[in-house]
């Protein structure tokens, strides 16, 4: 009521937007009754939605509280994005929290567990929702009220202490005050003292953000060895990551990713965020680039999405199998070769490192083994039998552009051992 009052004497074009829950029998179109008398005496338009916010709440499993939020901040998007609020030269949200509002959603945050974000309560403004009375007190709205002979009716359940907030402003804050009389006082001080430290604190992450994050076209590098070396570094991953859809238990994740073997990753509804030797790469989940891999000739073993790849060189001086006795590359040696699909047994003078290893696309080709001209993957794919799922897990190795590998299916002819090999690289999948 003292919202409505300040905004007409402001001279403030305005509409009243009224929800009704229908959580309060009679009282709920008591309400909407008394609120479209008060729309007619400003002489302003008035609209009233009413919600089934018990089954709301059921079907989405919330509690009365939140899906009373969800439904209205919903329908008050709408009707900004509506054709008549569109035509307003301005427009925004105006919300009528004060400042003992603000004491009660600091103290529930700091009990539910939060931020810095979270202590520093309610903003004025946040995009385009306002909140002009965020420095008064209640009672001084109430006393403006009794001054200026304005008519309000009250909320029964703001009585009821089964609403979390309630219980904090009728219980847990009167009874603090019983020991600490100024405790309301001074946390509305500790409110301006937050929202200042907030402000210090989201420079220093800028700062260790443009130290860190390196941007490629769609995807975010993070150096390894310098990431490690931030302080404190739990805060600085969390506040890199969320942005990502990550949430704070993923912190550790993406942490342990630090000293984890190439291949690793955490991820979130959209992003994944791979251990790529010396990098952490943060990508979309449905981005290429998020599902590639670099493989450097010292690397012996590279996790991925389908398993796991193990790369040894041999050598003539290895023994480690019968077949290794005789030297890489003679006839012998090449028929005892195991008829695996799971291993590769490639030419190492025909490839260039680093390698990379990538989900196979539209388009690839190759020249499988035995044959001399090159053939589609899709239609290699159809010889094969290969079901659409199957399609879908196919990563290829590649190098210099060229595939060496369709990974547990066939190796290229170009890498293939011959006579002339003198050592020889053996990649094995395993799942």
């Amino acid at each position: 009521m003292a919202l409505c009052e300040l905004c007409k004497r402001s001279g403030y074009s305005f509409i009243i937007a009224h929800c009704n829950f229908k959580l309060r029998a009679e009282e709920s179109d008591r309400d909407a009754a008394f609120v479209q008398q008060l729309a007619a005496g400003y002489e302003v338009p008035f609209l009233m939605k009413e919600f089934d916010t018990k089954a709301y709440a059921a079907g989405n499993k919330l509690s009365i509280q939140e899906a009373a939020r969800e439904l209205r901040y919903d329908w008050f998007k709408e009707l900004l994005e509506s054709e008549a609020g569109r035509a307003q030269t301005t427009n925004c949200i105006v919300t009528a929290h004060h400042l003992d509002d603000n004491i009660e959603t600091m103290l529930m945050h700091f009990f539910r567990g939060t931020g810095i974000h979270g202590l520093r309560g309610m903003l004025p403004k946040q995009g385009n929702i306002v909140r002009p009375l965020l420095f008064v007190r209640k009672q001084e709205l109430k006393q403006f009220a009794e001054e200026n002979k304005l008519q309000w009716v009250e909320d029964s359940s703001n009585a009821m202490d089964k609403y979390s907030r309630n219980y904090f402003r009728n219980q847990l804050i009167p009874f603090v005050q019983k020991i600490y009389s100024e405790a309301e006082n001074n946390l509305a001080g500790n409110l301006r003292r937050f929202a200042d430290m907030e402000l210090l604190y989201g420079q220093a992450v800028d700062l260790h953000k443009k130290k860190l994050l390196e941007y490629k076209d769609k995807e975010v590098h993070i150096p390894v060895l310098k990431l490690k070396k931030s302080v404190p570094l739990h805060t600085i991953v969390y506040e890199i990551i969320k942005e990502f859809g990550f949430t704070s238990p993923q912190t550790d994740e993406v942490i342990h990713l630090l000293d984890s073997e190439s291949g690793r990753f955490v991820q979130s509804a959209t992003h994944r965020i791979i251990k790529n030797r010396r990098w952490l790469i943060v990508a979309p989940v449905q981005s290429e680039h998020a599902q590639t891999l670099v493989i450097e000739e010292d690397d012996e073993k590279i996790v991925f999405e389908e398993g796991l790849l193990v790369i040894d060189q041999l050598t003539p001086g290895n023994k480690s199998s019968d077949s290794d006795r005789e030297a890489p590359g003679s006839a012998k040696w090449r028929e005892q070769l195991p008829k695996d699909p799971t291993l590769a047994f490639i030419d190492r003078k025909e490839v260039q490192f680093p390698l990379i290893l990538r989900k196979w696309k539209k388009g690839d080709y190759f020249y499988p083994l035995g044959l001399n001209k090159k053939k589609k993957l899709a239609r290699f794919f159809i010889d094969q039998k290969l079901s659409l799922t199957d399609k879908e897990k196919v990563w290829v190795l590649e190098s210099n552009k060229k595939i060496v590998w369709v990974v547990g299916l066939r190796i290229d002819d170009r890498f293939k051992i011959t006579e002339a090999t003198k050592k020889i690289l053996r990649i094995q999948l395993k799942s």
